[in-house]
């Protein structure tokens, strides 16, 4: 029996996913701008990723988000099976996938989410600033390129294995053109002759384990911004050390999450929605919970 279906479907996919605030960003989303669809999160294995993929755009979907596990995996996939977009490609890894009449795009929304966030929300002009970015994984890689197209006076990765954080500098040379671009190891920040970094953006897990990353003291200067890319009830580690060092612009990740959010509703619907009451609202929502 075939069903025939009179709503565009959406959905996040991930392992675990109950916690993902994804259907309430795009629901919203969708009620603000009178676009009719329906948002669920559904759980899937790793093992199942690739069957899912095949079969949800069949069952009426025409998209999905993607978190971990399967940014990678999903890139991948949409590889093999479709299109990806520039920025997408040389990230290595996907959150948004389009089923259109052309075929499946995979897309990559965290960089231009983060650039949103930094610009926009927290008036933040990054042309001729020097950018510090920590952590070499995949919510580095992510942003890499939409920070290079902001025009910094230079960007530095640095994480606790040097060669990792190089081999990632190494990658974005040719999309770096004039802006010095490098990787080092977090210990050679307090040994580098240089001038103090005006945003440091912290893309490490470490503040969902609880840890802190210390910076050698001036590595920020005074009037920097510290940034960190995952967003709780309170301040996280990273951004609470900044702090306590004196720092006083600090931001945490809810911002991104809603702005790339926003980037991927576009992509979908051909329309922008605003993120400033949807930003205050999951705002209020976690300082409730």
């Amino acid at each position: 029996m075939n069903m025939v279906h009179t709503i565009d479907r959406y959905a996040v996919i991930g392992h675990p996913i109950s916690h993902s605030l994804s259907p309430v960003i795009h629901t919203a989303f969708a009620a603000q701008t009178g676009q009719h669809l329906s948002y669920e999160a559904i759980d899937v294995a790793p093992g199942q990723l690739e069957t899912t993929l095949n079969q949800l755009p069949v069952a009426g979907y025409r998209g999905i988000n993607i978190t971990v596990p399967h940014k990678e995996s999903a890139w991948a996939f949409a590889q093999q099976q479709g299109q990806l977009t520039e920025r997408a490609l040389l990230a290595g890894a996907i959150n948004t996938i389009a089923w259109r009449s052309e075929g499946l795009l995979g897309d990559n929304t965290d960089g231009q989410g983060l650039l949103n966030d930094l610009q926009q929300r927290h008036g933040l002009n990054l042309a001729g600033q020097r950018i510090l970015l920590l952590g070499a994984g995949g919510a580095s890689r992510g942003v890499i390129l939409p920070l290079l197209a902001a025009k910094p006076a230079s960007l530095v990765i640095a994480n606790r294995t040097a060669d990792k954080a190089q081999r990632l500098a190494a990658l974005f040379t040719r999309s770096a053109g004039a802006t010095p671009l490098a990787g080092c190891g977090l210990d050679a920040l307090g040994k580098q002759d240089h001038d103090a970094f005006d945003l440091v953006i912290n893309a490490t897990s470490a503040s969902l384990g609880g840890e802190a990353i210390a910076l050698p003291s001036g590595a920020l200067s005074a009037h920097g911004f510290a940034y960190d890319m995952m967003y709780g009830k309170k301040l996280t580690p990273f951004l609470e050390a900044q702090q306590q060092s004196g720092i006083i612009r600090l931001a945490d990740g809810l911002g991104m999450l809603v702005e790339q959010a926003a980037v991927a509703f576009e992509l979908w619907r051909g329309v922008t929605p605003e993120t400033g009451p949807v930003y205050h609202a999951l705002r209020e929502r976690l300082a409730r919970h």
